[in-house]
């Protein structure tokens, strides 16, 4: 198999994005979102982090699992950037949004929850057969990882199979556990992958 840098694939995978259309956006989120419930028992009270899409950026439509997490009385938290970190803040429908300098939309509120995540489900651009991932080359979900509980799920979710590994990895790259793609789910957790395929 072949392997790129982080700075090639994401140069790739930026390119491939943009060329999406709003159709195969929804398209394929609504087939991310579709394998996620097949492989993952959702119950009342878990807590899972989860991002909300840039739309300019065609990312992966995350409010079909928002609304549906609602509706499961499950508790949603959302990102905040605050200087070079990630806090995560409880969501609710009543929660007040504002665009910050990225053009990404994050609660007002500065009230960080000091909760353990039984899933973070997690944006990239692209990521390997082994569980590595490629964000947009801030680290912010490295160390944001790095401050959760080792027993929450790291789940990605892509349009992009796997096809190539990533040749630079780091001590700090923290592995997904499972990546969630319209055809499939991959599992990292040692031994061969299983996919739904």
């Amino acid at each position: 198999m072949i392997s790129s840098l982080k700075s090639e694939l994401r140069k790739k995978y930026l390119k491939e994005r943009k060329a999406m259309s709003l159709e195969d956006v929804a398209f394929l989120s609504e087939k991310i979102f579709k394998q996620y419930l097949l492989q993952f028992n959702i119950s009342e009270n878990l807590n899972i982090h989860i991002f909300l899409p840039i739309s300019a950026k065609n990312e992966i439509n995350t409010h079909l699992w928002i609304d549906y997490f609602w509706k499961k009385n499950i508790n949603v938290f959302i990102p905040k950037m605050v200087d070079d970190e990630i806090i995560s803040i409880a969501y609710k429908p009543d929660t007040e949004l504002a665009l910050n300098s990225w053009g990404i939309w994050e609660p007002v509120s500065n009230i960080p929850e000091n909760v353990d995540f039984d899933q973070v489900i997690t944006p990239l651009l692209y990521a390997d057969k082994q569980g590595n991932r490629v964000g947009y080359g801030k680290g912010f979900y490295d160390r944001f990882f790095s401050s959760v509980k080792d027993s929450a799920l790291k789940i990605g979710v892509n349009y992009f199979a796997p096809d190539e590994l990533i040749q630079d990895v780091d001590q700090f790259d923290i592995k997904l556990d499972y990546l969630v793609l319209p055809e499939g789910i991959l599992s990292f957790f040692g031994g061969p992958l299983n996919s739904t395929k």
